[in-house]
């Protein structure tokens, strides 16, 4: 139980000053990230091409980010950030740069295709930052003043909350208002400047093996360059990679069928009205977390807000209309936030300090398959049989977060650290 409240816990954070550069541009460079998708879609179906070539091409990114971005983390844990995100971030921006010009030159659709596999190399940046916060803070740099890892994560994931709400209206609004391209020319321009950002904060960035040396209290026995994937050696990384992937499809499955409820009402705007407002609730929920004090061991934690975020949106198979979804989205959103903070904490628990770019990165690909998965189910089930019954397939996706949780508490409780 939380022994108490504490609201002055964001203070140590703001205390920090030579975290100012490296958050500034990791906020930079969420907002192509999280745009990445939704902006593909927007400016292709714009653009004039079909439905179909724009998801495709979308889920073309996702499986490439899927794959390649989990191993981009790892060389950044290996080598170090300076070394790989301007080089895996240029990558990136060759694959927009094709990308851009072959939809304003309305060129063949296998381009889009060759553009959206280099697209995926993006480095994390909610990866990289939560990475450098836990060696200022675990490394013993920021002394007596270090803040607390929960009270960052919670920082860190309101900032995510915050890009993931804005990013992709902004991205649709200059696509609409402008010309096809202009969102994600924007979302392009602001990466880069992250990416430089970022790269110039060089006193900021853990070194390679930081952990083993200056008294992390981990003891690896393989050298960085013979390392195997965290995802194969960690299995508390593969029960939070199986957590997220369930969290991303029933997350998506509902945004998904929000929309089509909505148009099945007749009334477009309760989609956004619904998304905007558990987008607010969950972002404030994330900031008062970060102010609780909680003295239950962290694989606990995990658990009851994995039961808790299950319970919430399995609830979404009660929705039949517009006033039940919104009062079943804003309960639910209030556990959002606590359960993907509580995850990332997890994570920094269970693995060396210096791998925890890696570890994050494939917790989130996690989220991203499952975010490919649900929504292409559920546009089956939604064209066939309505937006209900996809509601009740979210339900049973969102009930596996908990039933994963609980069959895996025995490994958890071996392997996260108290």
């Amino acid at each position: 139980m939380a022994s108490k409240i504490d609201p002055k816990v964001y203070a140590s954070l703001l205390r920090v000053r030579q975290a100012y550069a490296f958050d500034a541009g990791c906020f930079l460079m969420r907002f192509y990230a999280y745009m990445m998708n939704i902006g593909t879609v927007t400016m292709l179906t714009l653009a004039g091409y079909s439905f179909f070539v724009a998801g495709l091409t979308s889920s073309v990114i996702a499986m490439s980010t899927f794959f390649v971005a989990p191993r981009v983390s790892k060389k950044v844990d290996e080598l170090g950030q300076s070394k790989v995100v301007p080089l895996a971030a240029a990558v990136t921006m060759v694959g927009l740069a094709a990308m851009l010009a072959n939809v304003w030159l309305h060129g063949p659709v296998w381009v889009l295709f060759a553009a959206a596999v280099p697209m995926g190399f993006v480095p994390r940046p909610e990866a990289l930052a939560r990475a450098r916060w836990t060696y200022l803070i675990r490394s013993g740099r920021l002394g007596d003043a270090a803040p607390e890892l929960r009270t960052m994560f919670s920082y860190e994931g309101v900032l995510d909350d915050i890009g993931f709400m804005f990013s992709p209206s902004i991205s649709i609004a200059l696509a609409t208002a402008l010309v096809p391209i202009a969102g994600l020319l924007a979302g392009g321009m602001t990466f880069a400047a992250g990416t430089v950002l970022l790269t110039l904060s060089r006193s900021t960035e853990p070194e390679p093996g930081w952990a083993a040396r200056e008294g992390g209290g981990e003891k690896r026995q393989d050298q960085p360059a013979k390392r195997r994937a965290i995802i194969r050696t960690s299995s508390v990384v593969r029960v939070l990679f199986a957590i997220m992937f369930f969290v991303g499809a029933f997350f998506s499955v509902f945004d998904a069928t929000t929309v089509a409820l909505a148009e099945e009402l007749g009334n477009a705007n309760i989609a956004g009205i619904v998304l905007i407002v558990a987008s607010c609730v969950s972002m404030v929920t994330g900031f008062l977390f970060g102010m609780l004090r909680l003295r239950v061991p962290q694989y606990a934690q995990l658990v009851a807000a994995a039961v808790v975020i299950g319970l919430a949106y399995g609830s979404m198979f009660l929705v039949d209309s517009g006033l039940s979804l919104f009062v079943m989205s804003t309960i639910a959103a209030l556990f959002y936030a606590p359960l993907l903070i509580t995850a990332n904490a997890t994570c920094e628990r269970a693995v060396p300090g210096d791998r925890i770019t890696e570890a994050i990165t494939w917790m989130n690909a996690g989220m991203t398959c499952g975010m490919a998965f649900g929504p292409s189910v559920s546009g089956i089930i939604v064209d066939t049989w309505g937006a209900a019954t996809s509601f009740d397939f979210g339900a049973l996706l969102a009930a596996a977060v908990p039933v994963t949780a609980l069959l895996c508490v025995g490994v958890l409780k071996r392997n996260v650290r108290g």
